[in-house]
């Protein structure tokens, strides 16, 4: 994998395998970029798990307040949490008990962490930061 952690292979075999995803930081309201990818992403046939922890209901959708809380599996945690926060929530990916086979974390433009990148490469993880999932879809898709 290149150390930009955004190859296009990764992404393509990622998104090619993945179905149900863990959206952290998914907000509520639906001018914020989290609302619009996860809303996109159901639209295409995927499951998404909005996790943010104040929110009981996101766009008809049961919200979980932590990962451990998303009762089914999960092939992609897509992160819409500042870079400083990747620490804490690699650390929770780690205890994870219904992660599947894919295990992908990917974050969004401008989150990036390269000590988090290779601690979850080193666990075993495909890793994608710094980039859109709705728009990395979109160019595949073509």
């Amino acid at each position: 994998m290149s150390t930009s952690y955004r190859d296009p292979a990764v992404i393509e075999r990622v998104l090619a395998k993945t179905k149900y995803i863990a959206v952290v930081g998914h907000s509520p309201k639906p001018q914020r970029p989290s609302y619009q990818v996860a809303r996109y992403m159901r639209q295409q046939g995927y499951i998404v798990y909005p996790v943010h922890p104040a929110a009981k209901e996101i766009d008809g959708q049961r919200c979980y307040a932590r990962l451990a809380d998303v009762p089914g599996p999960i092939d992609m945690v897509n992160v819409f949490r500042r870079s400083e926060f990747l620490p804490d929530l690699m650390n929770e990916l780690l205890t994870i008990g219904t992660m599947s086979e894919v295990k992908c974390l990917w974050t969004q433009l401008g989150i990036y962490d390269a000590a988090v990148a290779h601690q979850a490469v080193d666990h075993g993880w495909q890793v994608v930061m710094d980039a859109c999932l709705k728009i990395e879809l979109q160019k595949n898709q073509r």
